[in-house]
Parts: C-alpha cells; sequence; structure tokens
C-alpha cells in the first residue's frame, strides 16, 4: 500500500521511451546497405548494441526510486499531520498506524539502496555522471515532503516530476545506452514528463481540502480547483503537441505518433478530474492517468522499434 503501485508507469515509461530512442538511433547509425541490381555490397557497421543490462538496471533503478519516494512521502506526511483521517485517497499505512514509522522509515531506505546498487552499475557502463543524476533523484524523493523546507508543500511538487520523470529519466535511459544526448530523447522526454506530472495534478486536487487544512500549499492548493483542473487538460494536450512536434523537427522518426493512439484513455479520467470532486472518482482518475502513461510509453517506445 505504501509504495503505491499504480504509480509505478511514472517510473518505467520514461526508462521505456529513452531507451527505445537509444535504439533507434542505433539503428540510424548502421543502416542496412541496399544491393545493387547486378551485384553484392558487403559492409561493415561497428555501430553500438544495446546494453540490456543497462536497461535492466536503469528500469530498476527508476522503479525503486519511484517506491523510494512514495515511503518517505507516507512517512513524513504523517509526521506532518498531512494525512488526516478524513482524506479521500488510499490509506496512508504511517498516519493510519498499519505499519510502525520506523519500519516505513527503514524500507525507504533500503528501496534506495536498491537504486543506488542498480546507479554503481550503470556509472560503470556510462561514467561518474549517472551517479550525480541518482544522488539528484533519492535526494529529490526525500526533501519532496522531508527535511525542513519540503518542496512538494510549497507547490514546486509538479516541477520536480516533470523535471525528473520527463526530462532527467528519459534523457538519462537514453544516456546510458549511448553516452550522449539527443534532441529525439529530449522532445520525447517533454511529452512524457507531461503524462507524469497529470499524475500528480489529480493526487493534489483529489487531497486539495485535506492538503489546505493541513498548510501543505501544494500547485492545486494554490490554483484552486478550477485552475489545476485546466492544468490537467493542459498537461494533456501538451503531451500530445509535444510528441507531434519532435518528430516535425527532428526530421523524423513519424512511427511513434503511435501514441496519439491513447487519446480515447484520458477522456474518463478527464471526466472526472473535471466534473467529480469525490475520493472514489479521483483515485479512478488517478489509476487511469497511470494506465494512459504506461499505454503512451508502449505505443511511443513500440514505434521507435518499428522505425529502427
Amino acid at each position: 500500500m505504501a509504495a503505491r503501485p499504480r504509480t509505478l508507469p511514472a517510473a518505467i515509461a520514461p526508462v521505456l521511451v529513452g531507451s527505445a530512442a537509444a535504439d533507434y538511433q542505433m539503428h540510424r547509425q548502421c543502416p542496412h546497405a541496399a544491393a545493387p541490381p547486378h551485384g553484392y555490397v558487403l559492409t561493415f557497421c561497428q555501430a553500438p548494441s544495446f546494453r540490456w543490462l543497462a536497461f535492466v538496471a536503469a528500469l530498476v533503478g527508476s522503479i525503486f526510486i519511484q517506491i523510494g519516494t512514495n515511503l518517505a512521502n507516507d512517512y513524513s506526511d504523517a509526521q506532518r499531520g498531512a494525512d488526516a483521517a478524513d482524506r479521500l485517497g488510499p490509506v496512508r499505512v504511517t498516519s493510519s498506524g498499519l505499519v510502525a514509522p520506523r519500519r516505513v522509515l527503514i524500507a525507504t531506505w533500503v528501496a534506495f539502496a536498491v537504486a543506488v546498487g542498480a546507479g554503481i552499475y550503470l556509472a560503470t557502463v556510462a561514467g561518474w555522471v549517472i551517479i550525480a543524476v541518482g544522488v539528484a533523484s533519492i535526494l529529490a524523493g526525500v526533501l519532496y515532503t522531508g527535511g525542513p523546507r519540503p518542496y512538494g508543500y510549497a507547490g514546486l511538487g509538479e516541477v520536480f516530476v516533470f523535471l525528473f520523470f520527463g526530462l532527467v529519466a528519459v534523457n538519462g535511459a537514453y544516456y546510458v545506452q549511448l553516452e550522449e544526448l539527443d534532441w529525439l530523447p529530449f522532445g520525447l522526454s517533454l511529452a512524457v514528463g507531461c503524462l507524469a506530472t497529470a499524475i500528480l495534478v489529480v493526487n493534489n486536487i483529489r487531497d486539495i481540502d485535506t492538503d489546505r487544512r493541513a498548510g501543505k500549499r501544494t500547485l492545486a492548493v494554490r490554483l484552486g480547483r478550477d485552475g489545476a483542473r485546466g492544468l490537467y487538460v493542459g498537461l494533456l494536450a501538451a503531451a500530445a503537441v509535444a510528441l507531434v512536434l519532435t518528430p516535425a523537427l527532428n526530421d523524423g522518426p513519424w512511427w511513434p505518433l503511435l501514441g496519439l493512439a491513447t487519446a480515447p484513455l484520458a477522456v474518463r479520467p478527464a471526466h472526472a478530474v473535471l466534473t467529480r470532486t469525490d475520493g472514489p472518482s479521483l483515485n479512478a482518475a488517478l489509476a487511469g492517468s497511470g494506465a494512459l502513461l504506461g499505454a503512451f510509453s508502449l505505443l511511443v517506445g513500440g514505434g521507435l522499434v518499428i522505425a529502427a
């Protein structure tokens, strides 16, 4: 319950998209040569091969940073009294007394330790910069609701989710494969970041009343319910725009536009966000937003593999 599995698509999606973009670029570096009508062409290609172990390590690291962040959030919110009994979301294990705070804290550091282990392997593959990215990601997870000045309480949660689950994670997954950056993964990271941020916006819209009473000034609290609803829809639209512009500005590939086929999956959660205030409906919208991101990343990544 404390790991919040419904939020894990936000950790998996960027790794899938960034890795698929790297696979596409590898094949571009070594295109298949066409044989002339009356002869054969022998070509030698030294393009890099896909690093499957690095892909698995990046996936494990991303998932356990997300789990550690969720556990830290469960612990810190309980310590600050933000998870009151009248909240509309799922039960929080620390504040409800289901699990002792010390146990949740230990589980938090175990999750981050797994992520560090994955990061150490990635550093041996792609260099020390991965360690810096991992440390920054873990600090962002801990300080979201922990520390003396938690940024999640100051309305900056969405900014950090967009940064770390969009720009950092997609481009980081790309980097561990090719040890370079490119405009293709950057453009796709904007789309992924928008959808990942939309998940947090739903969560904060659901908790807007209890957060306001607890003094938790999330972006939803600052914008008000209508403003936050508009932000959610705007993020969905921005993701689609970023996806379309990425191949247009990079001269292809166009197959990732398969991600637009997930548009019908956005209808139900968007309707709930725009019209409902009850917990069950917004919890369903949260799950639907996660499913949207998951399906989007699979189709975009699949499109990149097809294009390769």
